[in-house]
């Protein structure tokens, strides 16, 4: 165990929810503060974060509304995906130096159980990727496609937001596991390039430019074998509609509706479910941390030979955190978004 005594020579700050937001968040439901850091005990770390993660399931967690996770109260920090360094340890495994991977984001610097934090190695990686294709983000696009969606060689899949964080780990990771060809809907012509070019998808078309049942159809005249939605609204009722027979639906997210003060409207053709007896499955990551390990190997092969990339979009400082998080919530990221500290 090491121990020091060492105290942050500045005081740091974090980010707190000083609202709940009706519809859009603003600034005004977020407010910057120093903050009061307890001394660190037995059993924990203080971390001083370098990067942390903006997410859209934070949107929910702003809500009071009973969800899967506990909301954010008003007027305490936020919470978050974060790497940081170990300034002071009171914890056996964590040294002064280690970079450590935890949930104690949208914070300069947290006093945190070492329990729940976990040591990473930068040499490998940089500290940005275990928040994104190495970490949360990659294998919630992994499990997905193998344990919801159950994708198969020769399948056709087609995801929406593909250019964001999960999204353009979906498409990219589906080519690996053997799928014939890939779709991909993004919100503009370069995220399209983006993930055709770069990313290595086989179509891909933007959903401002026409309806999306329209542009799927042309992008797989045969139909799709696995939608994975992380948008839904539009883009899952034209899922719907291209469904094969026995497809396969994996709902990770709805971003289009987070935002709705009122209850959008359902898909119209869910009986065509029936025709093709097709399945929808919602999913959380945190119930399928038992891949990780499996997941974080074949990652690793990926990204070695180039079947796998990274694209992030980052932010800088405390200050800039909360426009991050817009921005994820308006689509303005390309890749993973990430605020560096």
């Amino acid at each position: 165990m090491t121990d020091t005594t060492a105290q942050p020579t500045t005081a740091p700050r974090e980010v707190r929810l000083a609202a709940r937001p009706v519809g859009w968040p603003t600034h005004d439901d977020f407010a910057v503060v120093e903050s009061d850091l307890p001394e660190v005990a037995d059993g924990q770390i203080r971390v001083r974060n370098v990067v942390m993660s903006v997410d859209p399931y934070m949107r929910g967690r702003m809500s009071a509304a009973k969800s899967y996770a506990a909301p954010y109260e008003v007027g305490e920090a936020m919470t978050g995906g974060a790497v940081g360094v170990v300034e002071e340890s009171r914890a056996d495994g964590f040294s002064v130096g280690d970079h450590v991977l935890h949930g104690f984001g949208w914070r300069e610097v947290a006093v945190i159980d070492a329990t729940g934090s976990r040591v990473v190695d930068v040499t490998v990686a940089p500290a940005s990727a275990y928040l994104g294709v190495l970490g949360m983000t990659g294998l919630t696009a992994y499990a997905g496609l193998t344990r919801i969606a159950q994708v198969k060689p020769g399948d056709v899949v087609f995801v929406s937001g593909a250019a964001g964080a999960v999204g353009s780990a979906v498409g990219q990771i589906a080519k690996a596991l053997g799928a014939s060809r890939v779709i991909g809907s993004a919100g503009s012509a370069e995220k399209v390039r983006h993930v055709v070019e770069d990313l290595g998808f086989d179509a891909a078309f933007s959903y401002k430019d026409g309806p999306v049942s329209k542009q799927l159809r042309e992008a797989a005249p045969d139909g799709i074998d696995v939608y994975f939605d992380n948008v839904g609204g539009e883009h899952l009722e034209a899922a719907i509609a291209s469904l094969r027979l026995g497809g396969r639906i994996a709902v990770c997210g709805m971003i289009s509706v987070y935002n709705d003060t009122e209850a959008a409207p359902g898909p119209r053709n869910l009986s065509r479910l029936i025709q093709t007896r097709g399945r929808i499955e919602g999913f959380l990551v945190g119930d399928h941390y038992d891949l990780a390990r499996e997941y974080a190997g074949l990652a690793a092969q990926w990204l070695g030979d180039g079947r796998l990339q990274s694209r992030e979009t980052f932010a800088d400082g405390i200050d800039g955190a909360v426009d991050a998080f817009l921005g994820v919530l308006r689509g303005v990221n390309t890749g993973k978004m990430v605020v560096r500290l």
